[in-house]
């Protein structure tokens, strides 16, 4: 529960990271607000690849498992795989 949690808090704040840098891309033309958007894209950028290692380390040590149309379909495969003897 936790890792899902932490998965909805970084998503909301990517999605309030992006809003910002188009907040100052759209409604200030000066060159402060420039970096302004550099700021909040690089935020972003960091908050996504945090994101990413953060799904992949919970799917690594199991805490995230995996279900729907592809594990059904991986499950399918692999059931099929066993029931073949050489």
């Amino acid at each position: 529960m936790l890792i899902k949690t932490l998965t909805i808090i970084a998503f909301l704040a990517i999605v309030i990271s992006l809003g910002s840098a188009l907040f100052h891309i759209v409604k200030h033309k000066q060159d402060d607000d420039s970096v302004k958007t550099a700021k909040a894209l690089t935020v972003r950028i960091s908050l996504s690849l945090g994101l990413f290692v953060l799904l992949f380390l919970a799917y690594a040590t199991g805490l995230l498992q995996p279900h729907g149309i592809g594990a059904r379909i991986q499950a399918e495969q692999t059931s099929q795989s066993g029931n073949q003897q050489p």
